[in-house]
């Protein structure tokens, strides 16, 4: 059997030790004794147990020379497994000290256990680092998010309690509008995190996907017409199994953001069956997406730039989350025409989804 990595090094060196021990007895006994019976044949050993005179130098500078290779072996043995385990203590103490960027330090010569250690513990403390960062980031823009509705709501609620304001009909519905707001982008927050932590939960049905892409466009006929967007349903696909609610969602998703950043004209709404999957598109007619952004499209709470100020930047995610709980993705195309063309793409048989979540 080959032993490999730490283990082997550890029984070489015990190996190597034990042989160059007995080595060592051997040569040193033969030279001894080939001294003595060439420079002092007269010599008369005494029958004693402790070794005297010339055996006792023999002995003595036998176990010195033993000592030294041993503690040669040793101290080698153990520069190659103390000084990268070190490195990661060291490690660990400056992540508990919360210095987050702290890595170990690799060994070319370490053992193959050991370096793994290194990368393990590495990896880890990466890991550590871009979730402490991102929830630094997510509490920043939740923050964000919210301040502007509750400044709002507290303002004219503030303003009807003092007077300044009328509490009217067109008061209550001004107020409604942004509890509607922090409504959704609550709802928002919930699906990405739920689909993030593995929890987002459907209920998955044999759906005709076409009735359901009609009523959501049925449903946002009023504010497709205010943005001045013609719909044009090309559908091909008819049943599969999806949970109808949440390919609702983003859809609506998905039609939103196009009434807040596409230009005024035509919508094209796309089913089609391709390789036993489902594929939804949504294409407009520009002016598309910035290349900058392009990568992070369905990245929770990243904007065009920084003056885009609508909506809660978390609408792309929530079609990328609800693509990827039904075990699919979400993805964007240019078009030749200048706009955006939006996929949702997923297994229509979703087998092992179903199974999932009975």
């Amino acid at each position: 059997m080959k032993i490999v990595g730490l283990s082997g090094k550890i029984i070489a060196s015990m190996i190597t030790i034990t042989l160059l021990a007995i080595l060592l007895v051997f040569f040193t006994a033969y030279l001894f004794y080939y001294f003595m019976d060439a420079f002092w044949p007269d010599y008369i050993f005494e029958d004693n147990i402790i070794p005297k005179g010339p055996e006792l130098i023999w002995v003595a500078g036998t176990i010195i020379i033993a000592l030294t290779i041993t503690v040669t072996v040793a101290i080698n043995l153990a520069r190659h497994i103390v000084s990268p385990l070190n490195s990661v203590t060291k490690g660990i103490r400056l992540l508990a000290q919360g210095d987050l960027s702290a890595r170990a330090t690799s060994f070319h010569n370490a053992p193959n256990e050991t370096n793994q250690l290194i990368r393990d513990f590495n990896l880890l403390a990466e890991k550590l680092e871009r979730m402490t960062n991102e929830q630094r980031f997510w509490n920043a823009a939740i923050a964000h998010e919210l301040r502007t509705p509750v400044t709002i709501l507290y303002g004219r609620l503030q303003g009807m309690l003092d007077g300044v304001f009328t509490p009217d009909n067109h008061q209550f519905r001004s107020l409604l509008v942004q509890v509607d707001g922090l409504k959704n982008l609550v709802e928002d927050l919930r699906v990405v995190s739920l689909e993030e932590s593995g929890h987002l939960n459907l209920r998955i049905q044999d759906v005709d996907l076409n009735t359901e892409i009609t009523a959501v466009v049925e449903f946002m006929k009023d504010a497709l017409a205010t943005a001045q967007q013609d719909v044009e349903l090309d559908l091909a696909a008819n049943n599969t199994l999806c949970d109808p609610v949440r390919i609702r969602q983003a859809l609506i998703a998905l039609l939103t953001n196009v009434i807040k950043h596409a230009v005024s004209g035509h919508i094209k709404i796309q089913t089609r069956s391709i390789q036993n999957s489902l594929v939804l598109c949504v294409e407009d007619e520009g002016p598309g997406i910035p290349e900058a952004l392009a990568p992070h499209v369905f990245t929770a709470f990243r904007r065009s730039s920084d003056n885009d100020v609508t909506g809660s930047g978390l609408g792309l995610a929530v079609v990328a989350a609800i693509a990827r709980a039904h075990n699919g993705e979400a993805s964007c195309h240019p078009t030749a025409h200048g706009g955006t063309r939006f996929e949702m793409r997923w297994p229509y048989k979703q087998t092992e989804l179903t199974e999932k979540n009975t």
